[in-house]
This record gives structure tokens, C-alpha cells and sequence, in this order.
């Protein structure tokens, strides 16, 4: 006695090709970020140089406040202050960033990846929220943080800071943001680029040595371009009072649409290429 089987297409698809879930991907995009060193690593990174920068700057203020000028102290912005660590943190969270992808890339996983979840806008979106997740958290608290330290350290006579005054939350609270949305559009960097070298130096020619080429071109031309930039936007972002002399600068919520609008065109193009080319 004989029996015939009948197969259909979806019978013999390899298991690769099957759906998976997107609280699975996600599932699993978390476990490869919190089990590599690199990320506790730059974590602890920002917290030393967002906090340590924001006691230096307390304690150093407080002691040199009698030998400050008439204009320093009318333009002394204690918020400002406390947040100046947040600038130095950008580079660390783009390191962060563009690690979540590259490192794949580096290390040739990414074609595992790519086998586990076929759907490679899945992986992106994955990754994308992930990323946003941890650097919106480990953000906030730290902006948090560096602002209540900075003010606990400012001695009478410097003025204090409360985030119950104009500007004060949205500067602390911005802050935080500023510094997840870099972080993406360092992931944006790292998907497109795919070496983790290359989209560090990218990164930090966009984040620094950007900023000292436009600053060398004619005031016609620098003024009018240097407050599309993204240092010069989370400059105004973390900041409540803003400096006469230092040039025009986008109010913070549009300056931070702007820096959305950057890590958006990144991400859409690193998406787009990821989709179309070989692993």
C-alpha cells in the first residue's frame, strides 16, 4: 500500500522565510544591545562626562564668581551650566548609535540577522526604536541629573536655577532629547556607511569640524548656515538665555525639528539601502 503525499510551496519554504513577530525582533534587538560590553561601556561614558562636567562646572563657578566680569554675570545662564556636559555627551551617544549597526557589520552577524528576520525594514525599525528607547532613557536621566548636581554645587552669590522658571524644563528636558535624536542620526550614518571607523569620523566631522568650516567663511555666509547646525541647534536647545553677540540662532522647538528632520532623511536613506543592497 502506497501513499502520496502532496506538498504546497509554502510547505517547503525554508524556515528563514517565516514570519516573525515584531515583539520577537525587538525581543531580540534588545538582548544583542544590553549583552555587548560597548554599550555599558558608553553608557558609563556619558554619565562620567555629563555629570563630572556638570560638578566641575558648579564648583568652578562658585569659586570664581567675584572675578567674573559685569557681562559674564548678567548673561550667566546657571542651566545652561549644569547642561554644558550634554555637548561633550553627543559624541559619546553617536558612538552608541552607530555601534547598534555597524557592529553587525564589523562582525559579519548581520547576515544572521537578516536570516532570522528575512524583512530587512522589519530590522531597521527594530533597531530604530531600541535605540530611541535606551537613549531616551539613559538621556533624560542624566539630563536630570547634571542639571539638579550642577545646582546643588553653585554657592551664594551665583544664581540658581529652578525647573519651575521660563525655559528652565524645556532647556533639561531638551537636552535629553537633543541627544537621543543624534544618536539615531548616527545610526542613520552607521546603516548607510557600514563601518564603524568611517561613520565615527563622519559623525564627529558633521557634530565638530563642520562647524569650525562655516565659522571660517565670510559672516554673509556663516550667520545665515550656522544655526542649521546641530551643535549650534543643542546649543540653543539646553540653553535659557541667549548670549547678544552670538550670532541668530532658530528657536529651540524648531531648531530640534530641524535635527529631526536630519536623523529622519539618514535613517530613511540607511533604510532604503539596507533594503536594496547585498548584506
Amino acid at each position: 500500500m502506497s501513499t502520496t503525499l502532496t506538498y504546497t510551496s509554502s510547505d517547503l519554504a525554508p524556515a528563514s522565510h517565516a514570519r516573525v513577530r515584531t515583539t520577537s525582533a525587538l525581543r531580540a534587538e534588545w538582548t544583542k544591545l544590553r549583552s555587548v560590553r560597548s554599550t555599558a561601556w558608553t553608557i558609563l561614558a556619558l554619565a562620567g562626562i555629563t555629570l563630572g562636567v556638570a560638578a566641575i562646572a558648579g564648583s568652578t563657578v562658585s569659586s570664581s564668581w567675584h572675578t567674573m566680569s559685569a557681562f559674564e554675570r548678567q548673561t550667566f545662564d546657571p542651566t545652561g551650566l549644569s547642561l554644558r556636559g550634554m555637548l561633550f555627551g553627543q559624541l559619546v551617544i553617536g558612538v552608541l548609535g552607530i555601534l547598534v549597526m555597524s557592529a553587525e557589520y564589523s562582525t559579519g552577524t548581520i547576515r544572521s540577522t537578516f536570516m532570522a528576520v528575512p524583512n530587512r525594514s522589519k530590522v531597521m525599525l527594530t533597531k530604530i526604536t531600541t535605540m530611541a528607547a535606551v537613549g531616551l532613557i539613559v538621556s533624560e536621566v542624566l539630563s536630570f541629573g547634571a542639571f539638579f548636581l550642577g545646582q546643588s554645587l553653585l554657592a551664594s552669590p551665583a544664581p540658581h536655577a529652578a525647573l519651575s522658571q521660563p525655559g528652565v524644563l524645556r532647556a533639561v528636558v531638551g537636552g535629553g532629547l537633543v541627544l537621543t535624536v543624534l544618536g539615531l542620526f548616527a545610526l542613520g550614518l552607521a546603516t548607510i556607511i557600514r563601518h564603524s571607523a568611517a561613520a565615527i569620523t563622519t559623525y564627529v566631522g558633521v557634530l565638530l569640524v563642520l562647524p569650525l568650516v562655516v565659522q571660517a567663511l565670510p559672516s554673509s555666509i556663516s550667520q545665515p548656515v550656522t544655526k542649521y547646525l546641530p551643535f549650534h541647534i543643542s546649543d540653543a536647545m539646553t540653553s535659557v538665555t541667549h548670549v547678544l553677540g552670538s550670532g541668530p540662532s532658530l528657536s529651540p522647538w524648531t531648531g530640534f525639528a530641524v535635527l529631526c528632520g536630519y536623523a529622519f532623511v539618514a535613517l530613511a536613506v540607511g533604510m532604503w539601502m539596507m533594503v536594496r543592497r547585498d548584506a
